[in-house]
């Protein structure tokens, strides 16, 4: 057993210290929307899309700073930032998609989402029954309680909001790391050990339909979480996988009530137009259920973007890359 120790650093937050919305909220001028729009018009002057633009595509003019400040806060600060003002109402789809994957290559670069390689995602309920793990939560328009994905920096730009419901919920994973620590060190201490995860059903032919994974890991002197609590739970389902053992399922209880505590977590109400960035590293997230207006073209959507940061790493290094084909299968939710 290792010596364990507090952590100490601007990443460790509670929401009382992170209550007035102004500190972390970015509100895009007409400068800010003017530098989006020329960056558009430079990368579709090089024929890139979504799907192919890298930074030199995209030069960031006015946005420079901005940029700056924003990698800031998500490295040496607390965690995130919320962008608001992003032009979804002035850009057609594909520049929309175009703008806010080229602004994200200038904080890492784009990593797969899925089985299939996509590196734009697009969060909506696709009106799939849940009938297993093999259909992810984000497909549905459930509760996802908090956990990690598969990469360092996180992004959600907000197209549509849901009628009702649908909000995001962060908390600082350090601040729950200090929390367990404070209650039970040797629950920390069990979460250093691997535990099973459900690879749901992307396995490799002849690989098991589990791996084993630790949820806190060292990386570069410091712990970081990798967490997806109903990823370990549905594990279970598979005879083969190592029993959860009492003490590694009261761990994973004391993370989700920790996170769950309104004196630890910030509700943020997504608006069309905002964009929020989290390192995955020090952010925990989650999202309540929603409720979706009837008409189609008013229903909840999201765009997301995971990225593999330029300048630092959110865990070790396998799980930042986003899960590349079929035959891999870990990563986020």
């Amino acid at each position: 057993m290792s010596q364990r120790h507090v952590i100490e650093s601007g990443a460790v937050w509670t929401a009382a210290d992170v209550r007035d919305p102004r500190a972390w909220t970015d509100e895009l001028d007409a400068d800010a929307v003017a530098a989006l729009h020329a960056a558009v018009r430079h990368a579709r002057r090089r024929g890139a899309d979504p799907t192919t633009v890298t930074r030199a595509d995209f030069p960031l003019g006015a946005l420079e700073d901005r940029v700056a400040a924003w990698k800031r806060d998500l490295t040496r600060g607390r965690g995130f930032v919320l962008v608001r003002g992003f032009p979804v109402a002035e850009l057609c789809t594909s520049d929309v998609e175009l703008a806010y994957a080229g602004l994200g290559t200038h904080l890492g670069t784009p990593v797969s989402q899925d089985a299939v390689g996509t590196t734009l995602g697009h969060v909506v309920d696709e009106r799939v029954a849940r009938t297993g793990p093999e259909v992810r939560r984000y497909r549905t328009n459930q509760r996802q309680d908090f956990h990690t994905d598969g990469a360092d920096v996180i992004g959600l730009l907000c197209l549509h909001a849901a009628r009702r419901g649908g909000g995001s919920r962060i908390v600082s994973a350090a601040a729950v790391y200090n929390e367990l620590l404070r209650r039970d060190s040797g629950l920390v201490d069990t979460l250093y050990d691997p535990l099973p995860w459900d690879r749901n059903g992307e396995e490799r032919p002849g690989e098991p339909p589990f791996y084993l994974l630790p949820v806190l890991s060292d990386v570069d002197g410091r712990p970081r979480f990798f967490y997806i609590g109903w990823y370990i739970r549905d594990s279970q389902r598979h005879a083969g996988a190592p029993r959860l053992t009492t003490r590694q399922r009261a761990a994973m209880d004391a993370i989700e009530s920790i996170a769950n505590d309104p004196m630890f977590h910030i509700e943020m109400d997504f608006r069309p137009g905002d964009v929020q960035w989290l390192n995955n590293s020090v952010i925990l997230h989650a999202r309540e259920a929603y409720e979706d207006d009837p008409d189609p073209t008013k229903r909840r959507h999201l765009l997301r973007l995971w990225l593999r940061a330029h300048d630092f790493a959110s865990v070790e290094d396998t799980l930042r890359a986003g899960i590349p084909s079929r035959q891999v299968g870990c990563a986020g939710g």
